[in-house]
């Protein structure tokens, strides 16, 4: 009898994905929480023939020699920063990525975040929890989205979710991305496709949808700070890096921004390594006009199973024989793609 195939889960999984994988291959699976380290998970895959890879994981050209056995990368993601694809492809092993089942609850997740930022919700919450509640005050003013001018950085797949999502709120919606064709933006008639420039000097809200690429890193910084409206609101459902928290900080407490949303962090982009170990703590002190999520863009129930079930059926294609789904590169060619400005 042949010998089963080993596959590495790096994170705690559905029991459907565990199942569907135990029907093929020998599965280890970190069963806790806390994810293992780089360190751990490469020791792990010396023998796998298969990953099944999440946000938390860096995957390099060392990962990769340490590793020859390995075949195939599912990542239960849609950007893949934290992965050297290039190395990959030198390496032989294909990677998948999940491109289309984040968009929804990722833009969900960013109007979550614009309507707590700017209606004061998280603010307004501990209050009562801490103090109780005996009536009206006048307190917590702040900003709603009727009538304000929303600008979108990142018109790609979440960029337009984002978009249709806040017509129903009789907000002016300005878009910026580089990639977008005159004709996709004919089809977006309640839409302004303008220079990022334009987006960020005219925008309440600015909202980043966008990859993490070298192009983008700390694309929110001091001087592009300096160069939106006074007293506009940052939203961040997509990558830690695209801002330097740091600036966003000082930009708060001098004035220039009323206050910051987000869902992903610095400290998580792994594949940078001078990256800070925590996020600044005067965004995150108690009086700070801040809202923040612990990465739970696609933190929907029903959409992490499918995503997980996406990304290990492609480990099994691979395993197969078969071309998988999602793949960002073939190793038998060139690059399929670059990092996807789909985001």
């Amino acid at each position: 009898m042949a010998e089963r195939p080993k596959i590495v889960v790096t994170n705690p999984v559905f029991p459907e994905t565990r199942a569907l994988l135990e029907g093929h291959a020998t599965v280890v699976v970190n069963p806790a929480i806390e994810p293992w380290s780089y360190q751990e998970v490469r020791q792990r895959c010396r023998d796998a023939a298969g990953l099944l890879a999440f946000m938390n994981d860096r995957i390099d050209a060392a990962f990769l020699a340490a590793c020859p056995r390995l075949r195939v990368i599912g990542a239960a993601l849609k950007g893949f920063d934290n992965i050297d694809v290039e190395a990959a492809t030198n390496a032989g092993v294909w990677l998948t990525i999940v491109p289309d089942l984040l968009t929804v609850p990722t833009a969900e997740l960013a109007i979550g975040l614009m309507l707590a930022l700017g209606r004061n919700i998280v603010a307004g919450d501990q209050g009562i929890k801490k103090r109780g509640f005996n009536g009206w005050r006048a307190q917590l003013y702040g900003a709603g989205l009727a009538g304000t001018t929303v600008g979108i950085v990142g018109f790609g797949l979440v960029g337009r979710a984002i978009a249709e999502r806040l017509v129903g709120f009789q907000c002016r919606l300005l878009a910026h991305d580089q990639s977008v064709s005159g004709t996709l933006a004919k089809s977006w008639p309640y839409v302004t496709l303008t220079s990022f420039a334009d987006v960020i000097a005219n925008s309440d809200y600015v909202v980043l949808a966008l990859p993490l690429t070298a192009d983008t890193t700390h694309l929110i910084n001091s001087e592009t700070i300096a160069g939106m409206k006074a007293g506009a609101r940052l939203v961040n459902p997509a990558r830690g890096s695209l801002v330097d928290e740091s600036a966003v900080a000082d930009a708060i407490a001098r004035g220039q921004l009323s206050g910051y949303a987000a869902d992903a962090f610095e400290c998580e982009d792994w594949a940078i390594e001078d990256r800070p170990t925590r996020v600044d703590p005067r965004l995150t002190a108690p009086s700070a006009p801040t809202v923040f999520t612990p990465h739970i863009g696609s933190g929907v129930t029903d959409v992490r199973r499918e995503i997980e079930l996406s990304a290990a059926r492609s480990i099994l294609d691979v395993l197969a024989g078969r071309v998988p789904f999602g793949a960002v590169n073939d190793p038998s060619k060139q690059l399929v793609h670059a990092q996807s400005r789909s985001r």
